[in-house]
């Protein structure tokens, strides 16, 4: 391969943050993968359709846990730990997804309903009574999912700044900071390890001590595997929600006809916010990176045995074969079958969650604040970039 011809750099800039990088369109006709170089100089394959992304993602020849492997391709500086859910295949990932499927049941998170109202509803009302402006980021969009899985697992609130600080350096993969990360990541590990011991010490009713009690009497995960576990469920729960409801809000804040509109018809609600979240670019196109563990056909492309492969669910919610025009925003699009939360074993444990909080932002912040703008012109936010969760870092409104 000539230099020229060298695969080009992944993530790719977008022109809008808000909408995806012409590449990708451009790569979806062209073939079903197509050649990347990943943010750490690892070759992959870069999965843009909307069919092959889902078989990447259910498909088990694709492995997770493979990533783990010494010098296996890598999107981020350092390599995911082999303990954590989200780097394992079957049948380990189907022991610890067992563990804690029945606290995010559908059931499970209707009941922590009000609760979320009642947070939702007190920290608009702490914006309000503050007058405008306000910051939509620190005021609802980051404490509001902390909160959260900070009660549904027990971890202090009062030491968030501490282990946010941690986990944003854990998701960025600049190369550059490779030394930052393992620390953030050895100071993460050592603050839950002491967390867990605590807890031990003085049970609690939470779903950390589930975790711990599964550990201590049953014997069904490691040591190692119950604090990756509550890294992942902190991080999961925190990153990923907060970026989509600051992207969501910064879209109904561009076009204030469709706030209005969902003023007005609050029953669009939830097939609006569905429309949203397939249209998010919060994720980046940063997807979970597999391995091919066989030589397997993808549409058109060979994948050879060892090959890395990510799959773009971003790409793939913008798929014109699956989505009549698909950069346009459909309150009532039906179907909607976007993948925002995944797709197979690996599908979102936190989704329900995630929508939940996503439903009672944009009612408690639309009923309450019906004359919601920008307080500044867009041009002039600041956007975290270099991470896998982009979004800006403060979005300001007046009312």
């Amino acid at each position: 391969m000539h230099a020229e011809e060298a695969p080009p750099r992944f993530p790719f800039t977008a022109v809008d943050p808000l909408e995806p990088p012409e590449e990708y369109a451009k790569m979806r006709e062209s073939a079903a993968a197509s050649r990347i170089t990943l943010p750490t100089g690892d070759p992959a394959w870069l999965v843009t359709r909307y069919e092959e992304v889902r078989t990447v993602l259910s498909d088990t020849r694709f492995s997770r846990e493979a990533i783990t492997a010494p010098g296996a391709p890598r999107v981020f500086p350092i390599a995911k730990g082999a303990k954590s859910i989200i780097v394992m295949d079957p049948p380990e990932h189907s022991r610890l997804r067992r563990l804690v499927s029945h606290a995010f049941s559908v059931r499970r998170m209707e009941a922590l309903r009000p609760h979320v109202t009642r947070r939702a509803r007190e920290l608009v009302a702490a914006m309000e009574k503050a007058g405008p402006p306000a910051d939509l980021v620190t005021g609802i969009t980051q404490p509001l999912p902390m909160l959260v899985i900070c009660e549904m697992l027990g971890v202090p609130y009062a030491d968030v700044e501490q282990f946010q600080t941690w986990t944003d350096l854990m998701l960025s993969f600049d190369a550059g900071r490779r030394e930052e990360v393992i620390e953030a990541r050895d100071r993460l590990n050592g603050y839950l390890a002491e967390l867990i011991a605590a807890k031990r010490a003085r049970p609690t009713d939470d779903l950390m001590m589930v975790l711990i009690n599964a550990r201590d009497e049953g014997d069904w995960l490691s040591e190692e595997e119950l604090v990756a576990f509550a890294f992942t469920l902190l991080g999961a729960g925190y990153h990923a929600t907060t970026a989509a409801m600051t992207h969501i809000l910064l879209r109904l804040l561009r076009e204030p006809e469709r706030m209005r509109a969902l003023q007005d018809r609050p029953e669009l609600l939830p097939d609006a916010a569905e429309e949203l979240l397939r249209l998010s670019q919060a994720g980046g196109g940063v997807g979970a990176l597999r391995i091919a563990t066989e030589d397997i056909t993808l549409g058109d492309v060979r994948i050879k045995a060892g090959d890395a492969v990510l799959p773009s669910v971003t790409a793939a919610n913008r798929d014109p074969g699956v989505f009549a025009a698909p950069d346009a925003y459909d309150p009532v699009r039906e179907p909607n079958h976007h993948i925002t939360f995944g797709h197979g074993i690996h599908y979102c444990l936190g989704a329900q969650l995630s929508r939940m909080e996503l439903h009672i932002t944009l009612e408690t912040l639309l009923g309450r604040l019906p004359r919601m703008a920008l307080a500044v012109p867009e041009e002039e936010l600041t956007w975290r970039t270099g991470t896998a969760f982009a979004r800006p870092d403060r979005l300001p409104v007046t009312w």
